[in-house]
C-alpha cells in the first residue's frame, strides 16, 4: 500500500467546527489517519495552508458548456461541444471542485470517460435528460418546432438535455429511458424557468400524480428526484408527491418551508447564475431572459433566510452556463456574503455529499473517507474571494491522486 502524508496544514474538516493543525495520511485514496505525520515518511509540505474537502457543486450543467444559442440552433460540430465539455470539467477539477452533480444536459458517456480518466474531471453524478412537460421549461427548440424533432438535438452519448413528456405514462417511459443510460436520480422541471421562451416563472408543471411516477420509479432504483422550481405551488406539489431536493427556489415562504422541513426536503440555492445572466457580456442569451430576473436576487436571498431559520437541509449549487463556468466558487464567495465563509464551505461539503446521498464517502476529512482535499493558498475562511478564484486551489486531490499541484 502506497502511503502519503499532507503535512503542516491546517484543517477545516467540512463539519464547521474549528479548524486546526493536523497532518493527513492518505493510502490508496482513503484518508488512514489524521495526526502527527511520523518522522522518514514521504510528506507533501502544505506549508500552513488550509486544507479542506474538495468542494461540490450540487447543480452543474457541462452538456451546456458551448454557447447556448449556437449549441441548440445547430451551428456547432459535436467535436466543438465535446471539446467544450471536456475543458469545463477539467476546469472544474483546478477550482477545487472534486465532485460534481450534473442536473441535466450530459449523457451517460461523458461520466464514463471522465471515471475512466480519460480526461481530466470531477466525480460526476448525473440524472441524464431533465424529465420535463410538454411545452415546459427545458425546451429549447423553436417555437416553430415540433416538440417530436427535439430530441435530434440530442447527440448520443454526449449531451441530451431533456426528454418532454405529455402524460404520466410519457413520463415513466421516459425516466425509465434515463435510467436505462446510466442516471443515477431524477430531476424534473416543476415550475417555469428563466433561461426559456416558452413558460414564465409562475407557472407550475407537472400534476402531482406525475411527479408522483418519478419519486415511484426512482424509488424503486434506491435513488430520489430532485426538481426545478421557483413557486410556492409547485415546490409544495413536488414535496407532496415525495421528492427528496428543490433546485433554485426563488420564492420559498415560511409555510412552504416549513412543509419542506416535515418532509426532510433539501434545497440548493444557485446564486451565481443570477449575476452570470445579468452580466450582459457574460452569457449568449435572449436579452428577454434578463427581464425574467428582476428582484429574483433578493428573492432567492430571502428564500435563503427562511429556510435557514426553518431548519432546511441548504446545500450549494452554481448552476453556471455557457463556456463561462470557470470560476464556479463564485457560488462561496455569494454565499459567504449572505451568511458566512464556515457556512459556505460547509454547505459545498457535508451538506452537498448528504444530499448527493454520498455522504459516507466524501464530504468531510475524516479517517475512512476518500481523500478528496483541497489546499488553498490563502485562507478562504478570512476572505471568501479566494473560493472564487481557481489559482488559489493550490493543491487539489481527488480520491488520493495529485491533479493538481507541484510537489516538488
Amino acid at each position: 500500500m502506497t502511503e502519503i502524508w499532507f503535512a503542516g496544514g491546517i484543517i477545516a474538516d467540512g463539519s464547521g467546527a474549528e479548524p486546526s493543525p493536523a497532518d493527513v495520511c492518505v493510502e490508496d485514496g482513503v484518508i488512514t489517519r489524521i495526526g502527527s505525520a511520523p518522522a522518514s515518511v514521504t510528506t507533501v509540505d502544505l506549508d500552513g495552508m488550509l486544507l479542506t474537502p474538495g468542494l461540490i457543486d450540487a447543480h452543474v450543467h457541462f452538456g451546456l458548456s458551448s454557447p447556448i444559442r449556437a449549441q441548440f440552433g445547430f451551428q456547432l460540430s459535436a467535436a466543438e461541444i465535446a471539446a467544450d465539455i471536456f475543458h469545463t470539467a477539467s476546469r472544474t477539477l483546478d477550482a477545487g471542485f472534486t465532485t460534481v452533480r450534473d442536473t441535466g444536459g450530459i449523457d451517460g458517456g461523458v461520466v464514463d470517460v471522465i471515471a475512466k480518466g480519460k480526461v481530466r474531471g470531477p466525480r460526476v453524478l448525473s440524472c441524464g435528460p431533465v424529465q420535463c412537460q410538454t411545452g415546459g421549461h427545458g425546451y429549447y427548440g423553436a417555437a416553430w418546432e415540433p416538440t417530436e424533432l427535439w430530441e435530434t438535438h440530442h447527440i448520443p452519448g454526449l449531451t441530451a438535455l431533456s426528454l418532454m413528456s405529455g402524460n404520466a405514462d410519457e413520463l415513466r417511459r421516459n425516466v425509465r429511458e434515463s435510467f436505462r443510460r446510466g442516471a443515477t436520480f431524477l430531476k424534473l422541471c416543476v415550475t417555469g424557468g428563466v433561461v426559456g421562451g416558452h413558460d414564465r416563472l409562475d407557472d407550475t408543471q407537472f400534476t402531482v400524480a406525475e411527479i408522483a411516477v418519478a419519486v415511484e420509479e426512482a424509488a424503486a432504483r434506491g435513488t430520489y428526484v430532485t426538481v426545478h422550481a421557483h413557486n410556492n405551488a409547485g415546490i409544495r406539489n413536488a414535496v407532496r408527491a415525495g421528492v427528496r431536493c428543490v433546485e433554485h427556489g426563488t420564492d420559498i415562504d415560511e409555510p412552504t418551508a416549513q412543509l419542506m422541513r416535515e418532509h426532510d426536503v433539501a434545497l440548493v440555492p444557485t446564486f451565481a447564475v443570477v449575476d452570470q445572466i445579468m452580466d450582459p457580456g457574460s452569457l449568449d442569451v435572449d436579452p428577454s431572459t434578463r427581464d425574467r430576473l428582476a428582484g429574483a436576487r433578493r428573492r432567492m436571498a430571502n428564500a435563503l433566510e427562511i429556510s435557514r431559520a426553518a431548519g432546511v437541509r441548504i446545500g450549494l449549487g452554481s448552476d453556471l452556463l455557457g463556456p463561462e463556468q470557470y470560476r464556479r466558487g463564485e457560488e462561496l464567495r455569494l454565499r459567504a456574503e449572505l451568511e458566512s465563509p464556515m457556512q459556505a464551505l460547509v454547505s459545498a461539503t457535508r451538506v452537498n455529499a448528504d444530499i448527493l446521498g454520498i455522504g459516507d464517502t466524501v464530504g468531510m476529512l475524516r479517517v475512512g473517507m476518500a481523500a478528496d482535499m483541497v489546499a488553498w493558498e490563502r485562507n478562504p475562511l478570512d476572505d471568501a474571494r479566494v473560493f472564487a478564484d481557481p489559482d488559489m486551489a493550490a493543491f487539489v486531490v481527488k480520491a488520493g491522486r495529485i491533479m493538481k499541484g507541484d510537489t516538488q
